[in-house]
């Protein structure tokens, strides 16, 4: 079958979790051996790590993307009779007059669940758009079974059947280094000298960390050992209202804010970690906690949403909205060496469940589904 898929996102979301999920599924699908043909629309630069054998690479322009979602993409699908046509970027894009089946992947629903925590531009571009990307699409894929609960909540009316989950995965370079020479590391970027909590995945009130500068707070009396939190993320308005409220708790000397950091320091920083917390409201997917563990980092994560289908027992799962919960766990983890190396191994194995190449297969399986599809 000739299939088409937006490889826009690979750069126009490069660093996120929708331009990473893209550009993984890509690289397996042209590792698998089928008899697909694969159309790839991409815009800027960086298209030579892709596949030449595999993918006939479509280029766009950065500009006048409207131009090409309804005239020059629906043309050229036309045109070369593409059988599918798969969005990966929440279905950004697709429109009635793309004729083939055509496909789109939903990551989540978070604008109609947590308004409060989206931009008001993408906040309206999304309510706008979804209800007519739902209507249009043949098939969903999504990446937990908490996120395809929620489209059928909010879209009751479209066929649980044509819903399709696909867990997404780390990177490869997310393994276990060495914890001593990473640490190391880390204490001497940062300028401190004891070991550490670490929390990476965004600033939104949405990733509760306030909520987790509080319980840190809270534990530290009961601690037996000094030690830091450090959260690691791009301030903006909201990392400057949490170091403002770092500072109204009195905790300037316990709290490391590192501002954004390249990708190739996140293996290190987990690896040198005594634990990683992510008290996260809503995730369609959640995978800091799942990189925390290839990296045998042992993990306290919320017991809400899609968590616990990647964590499963392999963590210390707690109520986000509860502050007792997490300083609780926090200093039942940091007081207990044994407790952090059990969840350390079975993290780490568990981890390993995961993985872009089945991602890859899972999306084939579910293109085979809408394309049979009588």
């Amino acid at each position: 079958m000739k299939i088409s898929i937006d490889a826009r996102s690979i750069n126009w979301a490069k660093g996120t979790g929708i331009g990473t999920y893209t550009y993984n599924i890509i690289q397996e699908l042209g590792k698998i051996n089928s008899a697909n043909e694969y159309l790839l629309f991409w815009t800027q630069n960086d298209y030579n790590s892709i596949s030449k054998e595999i993918f006939r690479t479509v280029m766009t322009s950065n500009k006048h993307s409207r131009f090409f979602d309804n005239i020059y993409i629906p043309k050229y699908i036309a045109k070369n009779n593409i059988d599918l046509y798969h969005i990966p970027q929440n279905g950004m894009g697709l429109n009635s007059q793309i004729q083939c089946k055509k496909i789109v992947t939903i990551h989540d629903l978070i604008p109609y669940v947590m308004p409060e925590t989206v931009g008001s531009g993408y906040l309206k571009k999304f309510l706008e758009s979804m209800p007519e990307i739902i209507g249009l699409c043949d098939g969903i894929i999504t990446v937990s079974e908490y996120s395809k609960s929620d489209i059928l909540k909010f879209f009751p009316s479209f066929d649980k059947d044509k819903i399709f989950v696909t867990p997404l995965a780390t990177n490869e370079n997310y393994h276990v280094l060495d914890r001593y020479k990473c640490k190391k590391y880390v204490q001497n970027k940062f300028d401190f000298s004891t070991d550490y909590i670490l929390y990476i995945g965004g600033f939104s009130a949405r990733k509760n960390v306030k909520h987790l500068i509080y319980s840190f707070k809270k534990s530290l009396s009961s601690l037996n050992k000094e030690i830091k939190l450090v959260l690691v993320g791009a301030l903006r308005d909201e990392g400057e209202a949490l170091k403002k409220y770092t500072s109204y708790l009195h905790l300037d000397d316990h709290v490391i804010f590192t501002g954004y950091v390249n990708d190739d320091m996140l293996p290190i920083l987990y690896n040198g970690c005594d634990a990683f917390i992510y008290p996260s409201l809503y995730e369609g997917f959640g995978l800091p906690p799942l990189e925390a563990m290839s990296c045998g980092a042992p993990v306290i994560t919320s017991n809400t949403t899609s968590i616990p289908e990647v964590i499963s027992d392999c963590g210390m799962l707690i109520n986000p909205h509860s502050r007792d919960s997490l300083a609780k766990a926090i200093v039942k983890l940091m007081n207990d060496p044994q407790l952090r190396l059990k969840l350390s191994i079975l993290g780490l194995k568990h981890s390993e469940s995961f993985s872009w190449s089945n991602t890859a297969m899972n999306t084939i399986k579910a293109y085979n589904a809408v394309l049979n599809e009588v």
